[in-house]
């Protein structure tokens, strides 16, 4: 933060963002990541309405200042000092609260040898908040609902879905089969504290195992978006070669950006119950040298996996308050 920056802080959810004297308050809350809803851009539609409860902010028509308590529209307004405002649409992580959508199915298709991509269109879409790094449910009739995590950033008009079927997989296999008809479906979304509401402070350490990956798309596309300026750091453990079906995508990433390094890590082992590649992608992520009391990690991955990067980091200093993951919630151990 820069002595022309401006502290802005939203309540109730206590997000935090910097602005420039010269740049409007969405424009700022933006580049942040927050996601503050606008469409018009000029104080006409007031999505991005809030109240300042605190500092000095003017309004960029007329350079008036705003009154303490008044509403003001983000988008045509500049702080002149630290500000406090209140704007309920705002949510802090994982407090967005899930809703039931019918989906329409865009396109599916298989991408490697037993992984599908989905895309899905949400009506008012615009109305739709969700944080990179969340998940869904697909709710077939008379069926358990399946999860999947959401590998489109927040800011994507589609829901992409990378839904690993091999035949012996009956439920995700009729998930496939159900998108494959063209239907619509019906999903619940979002779910997942495990996400970003806004950019980090610190450098990233991602790390997935198999279709965990989708999480980890989400987080990245989310922060192509936005001013985040640290390292990020992106570890795929799979058993084969074949399994890292993306693979391609996360070598541009690494090749487009010197802020960004992607360490595939491969078990090349066909044994299908051999935990070998976890402990292998652990020692992998152990042995990168990282300033563990200074970055943020991000796991998505099986329960056994997840809790062992979790021991091995936390052994080396990493705060355990700095480590996130939605086995944590949906798997919590004793």
């Amino acid at each position: 933060m820069s002595t022309d920056d401006h502290c802005i802080t939203l309540q109730p959810s206590g997000l935090r963002f910097c602005a420039r004297g010269d740049e409007d308050l969405l424009s700022a809350a933006r580049s942040a990541g927050i996601a503050v809803p606008g469409a018009c851009r000029n104080g006409v539609c007031e999505l991005c309405e809030a109240n300042l409860l605190e500092g000095q902010a003017v309004n960029t028509r007329n350079q008036q200042s705003i009154p303490v308590s008044a509403p003001l529209m983000m988008c045509r307004t500049q702080a002149r000092g630290d500000l406090n405002l209140e704007i309920n649409a705002v949510m802090a992580a994982g407090e967005n609260q899930p809703c039931k959508y019918q989906a329409k199915v865009v396109d599916v298709r298989s991408i490697s040898h037993d992984v599908f991509r989905a895309q899905l269109k949400i009506p008012r879409r615009r109305e739709l908040s969700f944080h990179a790094g969340q998940y869904l449910s697909i709710n077939l009739p008379a069926s358990d609902p399946c999860y999947f995590s959401i590998a489109s950033s927040p800011s994507a008009e589609l829901i992409e879905l990378h839904i690993q079927a091999s035949p012996d997989w009956v439920s995700a296999q009729n998930v496939v089969d159900a998108l494959k008809s063209g239907q619509d479906v019906a999903v619940e979304m979002p779910h997942g504290k495990a996400c970003l509401a806004a950019v980090p402070e610190r450098p990233l350490l991602l790390v997935a195992a198999g279709t965990g990956f989708a999480q980890m798309k989400s987080l990245v596309d989310y922060l192509h978006d936005t001013r985040y300026s640290h390292p990020v750091k992106l570890y795929w453990g799979v058993r084969k070669h074949e399994d890292m079906y993306l693979r391609s995508l996360a070598q541009q990433w690494h090749e487009e950006s010197e802020r960004f390094t992607f360490v595939p890590v491969v078990g090349d082992d066909e044994d299908n119950d051999w935990s070998g590649h976890h402990e292998q992608l652990v020692r992998a992520v152990l042995a990168s040298g990282m300033d563990w009391q200074n970055v943020e990690v991000h796991a998505s991955g099986s329960p056994a996996m997840v809790y062992t990067l979790m021991d091995a980091l936390v052994e080396e200093g990493l705060p355990e308050a700095a480590f996130f993951s939605d086995v944590l919630e949906y798997a919590p151990r004793n």
